[in-house]
């Protein structure tokens, strides 16, 4: 009987774990589900439409979301450059900074004066 218990709540958890959360706020800063800081780019469009590509892409990786993410509140999805889903934060898209090694790193605050650690 507690076999077939475990494997009841064993089957009921395996949905759960499988889905990434969306972004969250973590010592007064957005970051992803690993505790990487994510940023914003002041040339982003006001319509959430990312302005970071090629050359710009590889420094700055857009935050991609999972296929089965969802938007929910100020957490939204643009379609990024690759057909793919890009989180946003009150509209504003949002990268991670390929110098950002360790979570809560914040190296690209302040970058070029149009990088900023995106907060809320």
């Amino acid at each position: 009987m507690t076999r077939i218990l475990l494997c009841v709540a064993a089957a009921c958890l395996l949905p759960i774990a499988a889905f990434a959360e969306a972004p969250k706020v973590a010592n007064g800063i957005v970051v992803d589900d690993d505790g990487m800081t994510l940023y914003t780019f002041d040339k982003d469009t006001a319509q959430g439409k990312s302005a970071c590509a090629g050359a710009c892409a590889a420094v700055w990786p857009a935050a991609l979301a999972d296929p089965y993410d969802k938007p929910s509140g100020d957490w939204g999805l643009i379609a990024s450059a690759d057909g793919k889903h890009q989180w946003t934060y009150k509209g504003h898209p949002l990268y991670r900074y390929a110098k950002d090694t360790r979570a809560g790193q914040t190296n690209g605050d302040g970058f070029k004066d149009m990088w900023h650690v995106a907060k809320p």
